[in-house]
């Protein structure tokens, strides 16, 4: 009998506990939301006016906005008086603000963006140790853009693995320039269980337990290095480490 009690009790705990769990997540997402933005271009002669290009996300002061540097366009087109924006809001009532790229880095693939108009509620950062093997994370974005409006996705994952940026290859047949340039100074990176789309790239990896900001969730940039050789890459997700985005920060003196 007492045993039969003492499962109960334990059962019982684990229902409660996951319980006040999620209910954690549904407050954490709630509270992150207002902080996700979409980065694009803004066309007013265009057609379409508005292009979702990746995820981002307030940072700073509310003024500023950080991203991956490969969600950037090359170019903008001056004829069609084209313009970088930041796209505040969800559904299809969203708006447009005007950005200006104030700080960018290829090497991490970083870049911050300062919007125009009043400050948005910013995230905030993490300090710059690792977060350790198996911590639940989550990360808010657009993983398939624009098409029916702008509604933020959130998706939970689990930290996998602490890994080398570059991976060496037995042939050096296989190495890339992009890859021989990171072999002289590899950084280490998130590697999570979870999957990300190209839209998600730029968006906030953070710590589930709290919603500070631990990485840059990274579509592009690292399989482009991690996964060349692979004939079918995986939909396995990186992230660079917030202390990345923090030095690029202070270099700008950008507000932490």
């Amino acid at each position: 009998m007492r045993y039969s009690i003492s499962f109960a009790f334990i059962v019982l705990l684990s229902f409660f506990t996951g319980s006040i769990h999620a209910h954690d997540m549904v407050d954490l997402v709630k509270q992150i939301k207002p902080s996700v933005v979409g980065i694009g271009v803004h066309t007013p002669m265009g057609r379409p006016k508005n292009q979702l290009r990746g995820s981002g996300f307030v940072i700073g002061n509310g003024q500023y906005v950080a991203t991956n540097q490969h969600v950037l366009p090359e170019l903008l087109n001056s004829e069609t008086l084209q313009q970088m924006a930041v796209f505040v809001g969800t559904g299809k009532s969203a708006k447009v603000r005007k950005a200006e790229v104030v700080a960018e880095s290829k090497y991490y693939d970083l870049a911050i963006l300062k919007i125009e108009g009043t400050p948005l509620p910013a995230m905030k950062l993490a300090k710059d140790d690792f977060w350790p093997e198996g911590s639940e994370v989550g990360f808010t974005g657009f993983p398939i853009g624009a098409i029916l409006g702008l509604y933020p996705v959130t998706h939970k994952a689990m930290i996998a693995s602490i890994t080398p940026v570059v991976i060496p290859v037995q042939d050096t047949r296989d190495m890339t320039i992009t890859m021989l340039k990171r072999l002289r100074d590899p950084y280490m990176v998130y590697q999570l269980d979870g999957t990300a789309y190209p839209g998600n790239s730029g968006s906030a990896l953070y710590d589930a337990t709290n919603g500070e900001v631990i990485a840059v969730i990274n579509k592009v940039f690292v399989q482009t290095t991690k996964e060349a050789v692979i004939s079918n890459p995986s939909g396995i997700t990186y992230a660079i480490p917030v202390r990345h985005l923090k030095k690029l920060m202070k270099e700008k003196n950008i507000p932490l």
